[in-house]
């Protein structure tokens, strides 16, 4: 005589949180936002972007860039992206950007008095914008 246990199996299905609707419509209200909202306001931003340190560094060296400038800058990055650049540096007026062609974001400047026996290393392409 054997003595057989016969197990059925049964699927194992995650238990839903009952005010997962209300959680979404909070995100949304509370200003941070959904995923999708903040997905979309990036997507329709384009353009580039500056690091912390592009940023500090523009701050502390007094440097600020015109529309028409941001406009040649942009041109510039996309110009780069299509020859298959991926870190850049972009020559603009008397100004030097390190450009992430892939995340379309400045990597830091240098202005003109900087420039001199400055070595920019890890870069594949050049521009002069």
């Amino acid at each position: 005589m054997t003595d057989r246990i016969t197990i059925i199996p049964q699927p194992i299905t995650p238990a839903r949180p009952q005010n997962l609707t209300r959680n979404k419509q909070q995100g949304s209200t509370s200003g941070v936002g959904s995923f999708d909202q903040l997905l979309q306001n990036k997507i329709e931003s384009g353009g580039v972007k500056f690091s912390k340190h592009a940023t500090d560094r523009m701050q502390s060296r007094g440097i600020n860039l015109s529309p028409n400038q941001m406009q040649r800058l942009e041109t510039a990055v996309s110009q780069v992206h299509a020859k298959g650049g991926k870190e850049s540096l972009v020559m603009l007026d008397n100004t030097a950007l390190v450009v992430s062609v892939k995340n379309d974001t400045v990597v830091t400047v240098v202005d003109r008095e900087q420039l001199k026996n400055n070595v920019f290393t890890n870069i594949d392409s050049a521009v002069i914008a």
